[in-house]
């Protein structure tokens, strides 16, 4: 890793902890959006949105939408709990059917009215609001930030065992190496693939999104061309735990 890296790595990567709901709520001048994509969450949206809509009652955020393409009563899960919820074809349609997560993220900034924004994945298990409060913390905290990614440890389950470690493969075998070749500067990026981010609106707005998973990385990648490296953060969220695809 680069000594620049390193520096980064130092300066630029939070803890949860530092941003309790409370703390978000008496210092930030933002306006804050929380978005959920999702499509057959029905397993985990509810418990997901459970522990997010308090921080809006408590005023830590504004605005919780879950912009949905299901069939098993995700939506309906959202809508009992107080949750604003868009079908994703009905945002945009004059751009066609959406394309996957990225476009459906991208047409979602069409309803979403903070001035920052923070997307969360509807997959989750075993979720916490700190997932948000982490991730909007070094923007509504600090200054200069303009890009927040998170990072966690993967148990990984085998059957009826769970592992400490192990998840993350994709990350861990491609990701981060082809970072370390192509992009040093971010390979103290913890979790490059995270679908956890949140980020200034008005750099969102300036961004491409790639449709389909490939957002994830390529909003990274693209903020770093835009507002470089020292805008950007990330923020330990502690655990995730969610379904692993087959090697």
């Amino acid at each position: 890793m680069s000594i620049r890296a390193r520096s980064w790595h130092h300066s630029n990567t939070f803890a949860h902890e530092a941003f309790p709901a409370d703390r978000l709520a008496a210092e930030r001048e933002a306006t804050v959006s929380i978005c959920l994509p999702a499509r057959d969450e029905a397993r985990t949206i509810g418990t997901i949105l459970e522990r997010l809509v308090p921080l809006r009652e408590c005023g830590a955020v504004d605005q919780i939408v879950v912009v949905d393409h299901s069939r098993d009563g995700t939506a309906r899960i959202a809508r009992e709990l107080g949750v604003e919820v868009h079908d994703q074809e009905e945002l945009l349609p004059e751009f066609g059917p959406v394309l996957g997560k990225g476009d459906a993220m991208w047409r979602s900034l069409r309803v979403l009215t903070g001035e920052v924004v923070c997307f969360l994945d509807a997959d989750s298990e075993h979720f916490g609001a700190h997932f948000a409060c982490g991730l909007l913390g070094p923007l509504l905290c600090g200054r200069g930030i303009s890009f927040v990614k998170g990072f966690y440890r993967r148990p990984f389950r085998v059957g009826e065992m769970t592992l400490p470690d192990g998840g993350g493969r994709v990350t861990e075998l491609t990701a981060r190496p082809l970072l370390n070749l192509f992009y040093p500067e971010l390979a103290a990026v913890q979790q490059p693939l995270a679908g956890e981010i949140a980020a200034r609106r008005d750099l969102l707005e300036r961004l491409p999104f790639a449709t389909g998973y490939g957002v994830d990385i390529a909003l990274l990648l693209d903020a770093y061309r835009e507002v470089g490296l020292d805008a950007i953060a990330q923020v330990d969220l502690d655990v995730r735990q969610n379904a692993h695809q087959t090697l």
